[in-house]
């Protein structure tokens, strides 16, 4: 309650300083500077203004305890539950404007209602000597004094409420390991606050000179203060044009980069850092969007250099497998660059060839799990040995699925577990067929088969490419899909053929 207690205090010392100055201040001054009455007129003006002033603060202190109320008993409570929490957050943010809402009603016709009354009756009885339209003009002056206290009270509430939301956010990330936040959402547009105090500030000074002025006039010239007002209204008009014309520049001149910077943000969550906002501004503005540029550059490192990572992450671990055996050293890198060479014949993105790249290093990962004397066998595998090594693609998934955050690995389980599925069905683990077969799996099927056939083993040595793609011609839509066992099939040959060729025109 001691953050509460100290926002309560704050606003009563706001609250106390706003009201006195708009009352006394500015009220006194432009009613004693004006009016031309005797002292003991101005004795029972103070008197009126007194007595409002009580009607005013009681209106006004029964709307804050009701405004207050739902603050009060969420400060006044240890444990709260996230909606509560989310809830309180976003109407913490919202009780500035309740401030605006209270100062414009009962703040101004706690005090205006009866000063206007008072004033009416004691002009009646004689004990005020002026006439009635001063009371209108006197409820305009109280209306314009009210909207620019209003503005001054919104600006200072707006930061008496920030320790509050520190504290909301203490308690949600201390309780529930969040922190409540309006998730980008926009409750009050700067767009608004710019026109509305800019228009505000321009016209204030120039409709109160307006107001006192036409009744100082009505002393020295009544016929003159006639023409007066007809001038002076063309005057607060232009006056008004100019203010409105001046804040929506303003307004257009801020909300520009603001709109530059929300797009390059978007933008940037999306994963998009290729681009950078051009620096077209010579304010502050300048200072900000260098700034976060700069920002974008440390991430685009960092992300460069968390890829390197993560690379070799996935290259150690297959270098790791492969190192178990001397014979299948290398065997993972080869099936990765074959592998991504289908991936990019296919036309398959940046991104998704990147995923195949790693689960085709981490195909066999699963191999860790088959004891030595399986894996490393001089000579061909008995059936029980050979079931063990069937395992492995589901050994693999295992593994990864060990990988925290469970998700980080969700891309490369597919192709690990189905690298060995054939297209006609007879494969394993699962002994699905054709296109059910995942996408990575059917591709990694082919490099896999290729290099394995080509590598020398124990109980063999490596056939010739050449017999190799002939296999894998003839398994076309047996054992292999026949689409990638056809791209890989083709650029291989292609490639060989350009190597003969440019080896002839060497020699």
């Amino acid at each position: 309650m001691e953050v509460y207690r100290s926002f309560i205090f704050r606003l009563m010392r706001n609250y106390i300083i706003g009201s006195m100055g708009a009352v006394f201040v500015v009220g006194t001054v432009v009613m004693v500077s004006t009016l031309q009455i005797p002292n003991i007129q101005f004795v029972r003006l103070i008197i009126i203004v007194l007595i409002s002033l009580l009607f005013m603060l009681v209106a006004e202190l029964i709307t804050l305890w009701a405004q207050l109320g739902p603050i009060r008993q969420f400060f006044a409570a240890e444990h709260h539950e996230k909606a509560e929490l989310t809830k309180m957050y976003e109407s913490i943010h919202r009780f500035p404007g309740q401030t605006i809402y209270r100062i414009l009603g009962p703040h101004m016709l706690g005090f205006s209602l009866p000063a206007a009354a008072l004033t009416i009756w004691m002009i009646s009885t004689g004990w005020l000597e002026f006439p009635y339209e001063y009371v209108a003009v006197a409820a305009a002056c109280a209306l314009l004094i009210a909207v620019m206290h209003a503005l001054i009270e919104y600006f200072l509430t707006v930061r008496t409420v920030r320790p509050l939301l520190l504290e909301v956010r203490r308690r949600g990330k201390e309780q529930h390991g969040m922190e409540p936040s309006l998730g980008g959402r926009v409750l009050v547009s700067i767009q608004r606050k710019f026109q509305l105090s800019t228009a505000l500030i321009g016209l204030f000074p120039l409709f109160l000179f307006f107001l006192a002025t036409s009744i100082r006039l009505q002393y020295m010239d009544s016929e003159f203060a006639k023409e007066y007002i007809l001038w002076a209204v063309l005057i607060v008009v232009l006056g008004g044009g100019f203010a409105l014309v001046g804040s929506w520049l303003l307004i257009r001149d801020v909300r520009g980069p603001v709109a530059e910077l929300t797009e390059e943000m978007n933008r940037i969550q999306e994963g998009d850092l290729g681009r950078r906002t051009p620096d077209l501004y010579a304010d502050e503005f300048s200072a900000l969007i260098s700034g976060f540029n700069m920002m974008i550059n440390r991430l685009e490192m960092r992300q460069e250099r968390n890829r390197q990572l993560l690379q070799s992450y996935f290259s150690t671990l297959a270098a790791a497998l492969d190192a178990r055996d001397k014979y299948t050293a290398g065997h993972s890198m080869r099936v990765a660059e074959y592998s991504i060479m289908i991936g990019k014949l296919s036309g398959m993105n940046e991104e998704q060839a990147d995923l195949l790249y790693k689960s085709a290093l981490l195909h066999d990962i699963g191999k860790i799990g088959i004891p030595d004397e399986v894996l490393l066998k001089d000579g061909k595998l008995t059936d029980d040995e050979f079931a063990i090594i069937r395992t492995h693609p589901v050994l693999g998934e295992g593994i990864l699925l060990q990988i925290e955050p469970i998700d980080a690995m969700a891309d490369f389980l597919p192709g690990v577990r189905s690298h060995h599925e054939r297209y006609d069905g007879k494969g394993y683990p699962d002994g699905i067929a054709g296109q059910e077969i995942p996408l990575f799996g059917r591709i990694i099927a082919v490099a896999d088969a290729f290099d394995a056939m080509t590598s020398d083993r124990p109980y063999r040595n490596g056939m010739s490419h050449e017999k190799a793609l002939s296999i894998l011609e003839e398994g076309k839509g047996t054992q292999w899909d026949p689409y990638f066992a056809s791209l890989f099939i083709d650029e291989w040959r292609r490639q060989q053929h350009l190597q003969k060729s440019s080896e002839r025109g060497v020699s």
